[in-house]
């Protein structure tokens, strides 16, 4: 076996400490106009990446450098690959630490349904469910399923083997009204099909084609609650997640801190968010991460207040965190508020951006308005144009979530997030 091979060569080579992560996947894709078969193909890659390491001669510095090998490599080839990594490694100045050592977990992870042929027939299936009308319709859709298996060692004595589905799908929709037609884009990652979920969001899509036709002009609210409903609001929780890293923290960009409040003053619904081993259908689950430590369920912030923080191997060392992991999943907790109540009063429901984002380290949140729902307290204005901006460390302390939640791939959210105090700038009439 070639990782056998190359982990003898690395054993004799001059490297202080080593990784080997091979990665073999089994892919079936299709892609279909409308919902008739363009294309289709089955693809069977393997790649091996290789990581060596090199301390300083007074050991407190280490570097290191990553390559892949082919496949096909023969033993000079690989040999030199190593020489090669071992220079580069040399370049680079880190202080050092210590890789993963085993674990004495066995996995309990069960991924069901790893059956690529199985998978992609769900998704075919549920595609021919959709419900579809005269005038909002289904353009084309491509189905993307993969089954990688894993195995990962290193010099500390790492040696597991994962295996797991991923998914992926894009669907194009179309909306017609007299002479004008609009188009939306749509793309779902998964572990297995969600068939409820597709079909919802699929359907839901095509509602909003129809209502872009007839949109006006977003007015220029100044300043505005909006309201969160659809998958972008995971770059809200990705932000909280995101300042609980030991990279960034380690970096001095977070400036939380175990023990204290995330955000201070809030007056709002307070955030909880967690990391969990395994979501239902995420195609993150896994026992092990990238670099072989044991994935757990761990708080991350928990009504409001700071519980752990996480991140890779190197970064963690640093900060002085032994039993810390890369997490996969993450669960943020739903609040105290109904949809009804979410949704009343003045607020701008946004259901469709050209781009929306929340910075990992800044908090700067900004986003272009496709569609959204003016609800003014008394009716509701379909609108369209415009932007919205602001800070999620301001914004956090007036912010409400739903009791009920929504589950996007790895995320699992309150389904409606209603943020007060946003800047709306409009289309002036």
């Amino acid at each position: 076996m070639m990782q056998e091979y190359i982990k003898e060569l690395l054993k004799t080579s001059k490297a202080d400490a080593w990784e080997i992560k091979n990665t073999t996947t089994e892919g079936w894709e299709f892609y279909f106009i409308r919902h008739k078969l363009d294309q289709n193909r089955v693809k069977h890659v393997e790649h091996t990446m290789v990581t060596v390491y090199k301390k300083s001669e007074d050991g407190k510095i280490m570097g290191g450098a990553t390559g892949e090998i082919a496949p096909t490599a023969d033993r000079e080839s690989v040999e030199k690959m190593i020489a090669t990594l071992l220079k580069q490694a040399e370049l680079v100045k880190n202080p050092v630490y210590e890789l993963n050592s085993p674990s004495e977990a066995k996995a309990t992870i069960k991924n069901k349904g790893n059956n690529v042929s199985l998978i992609c027939g769900d998704f075919i299936d549920a595609m021919k469910h959709v419900s579809e009308t005269p005038t909002e319709d289904i353009n084309s859709y491509e189905i993307f399923v993969n089954g990688d298996t894993t195995r990962y060692m290193n010099s500390n004595g790492i040696d597991i083997t994962t295996s797991a589905p991923s998914s992926f799908i894009e669907v194009v929709v179309n909306a017609r009204k007299d002479d004008h037609e609009i188009e939306l884009y749509r793309s779902y990652k998964s572990g297995t099909c969600d068939r409820k979920y597709l079909l919802s969001d699929i359907e839901k899509t095509l509602a909003y084609g129809k209502d872009r036709l007839v949109a006006e002009p977003t007015p220029d609210l100044k300043k505005a609650a909006v309201l969160f409903s659809t998958k972008d609001a995971v770059e809200i929780y990705s932000f909280f997640a995101d300042q609980c890293s030991a990279a960034l923290k380690y970096r001095g960009i977070s400036k939380v801190e175990v023990g204290k409040d995330f955000i201070e003053d809030v007056k709002g619904d307070k955030v909880s968010v967690r990391t969990v081993k395994e979501l239902e259908n995420s195609s993150n689950n896994a026992d092990f991460d990238r670099e072989g430590a044991l994935v757990r369920d761990v708080e991350l912030i928990s009504g409001n207040v700071v519980k752990n923080i996480l991140g890779t191997r190197q970064y963690s060392q640093y900060l002085g965190l032994e039993n810390s992991f890369i997490p996969g999943n993450f669960v943020a907790e739903g609040g105290t508020r109904t949809d009804e109540e979410l949704r009343s009063g003045s607020v701008l429901e946004i259901v469709e951006f050209s781009d929306f984002q929340v910075d990992p380290m800044s908090g700067d949140l900004a986003g272009e308005i496709r569609l959204g729902y003016w609800h003014d307290g008394n009716q509701v204005k379909i609108v369209s144009g415009g932007s919205i901006s602001g800070n999620m460390k301001e914004l956090a302390k007036d912010m409400y979530l739903s009791k009920n939640q929504a589950q996007y791939n790895n995320y699992k959210i309150p389904s409606l997030t209603r943020i007060e105090g946003v800047q709306i700038t409009g289309i002036s009439e």
